[in-house]
């Protein structure tokens, strides 16, 4: 009886985890499409949202290599999902930012948010993918 409920717990944990991406990629798309014209289309608030909720979902809750002698080395992984981690949520707090507050940042900003964003979220995807091919 564990294991089912463990295993729901799990896939509850995850769904959060990329529900809590999405509204991040939303935040950022509505910043970011709101400050240049050509990406103010609901096709790109969608594509922020589904690359948002693909990175939380894989990229933080990554399997990690056990400490030990024999794994002593860097686990590119674990680095790259907490940095992809770290890039994304800081992006989606400025963004959050400058809308609550009204701000109107210089557009060189605007382009590192979103750039920032792409990049965060690539970085756990990646480290999502790579973390369950060695399983």
């Amino acid at each position: 009886m564990r294991y089912p409920v463990r295993k729901t717990a799990h896939i509850f944990e995850r769904v959060g985890l990329a529900m809590a991406g999405a509204a991040c990629g939303l935040f950022v798309g509505a910043h970011v499409g709101s400050s240049i014209p050509q990406l103010t289309t609901q096709g790109f608030l969608l594509l922020m949202m589904v690359l948002g909720g693909i990175g939380f979902y894989l990229g933080i809750d990554t399997p990690q290599m056990p400490f030990d002698d024999a794994h002593s080395h860097i686990d590119a992984a674990e680095f790259l999902s907490a940095a992809g981690t770290l890039f994304a949520t800081l992006t989606a707090f400025v963004s959050v930012f400058v809308i609550v507050l009204r701000i109107d940042p210089h557009m060189g900003w605007t382009w590192l948010v979103f750039i920032g964003w792409i990049v965060g979220v690539v970085m756990q995807i990646v480290a999502g993918a790579k973390a369950r091919m060695r399983k």
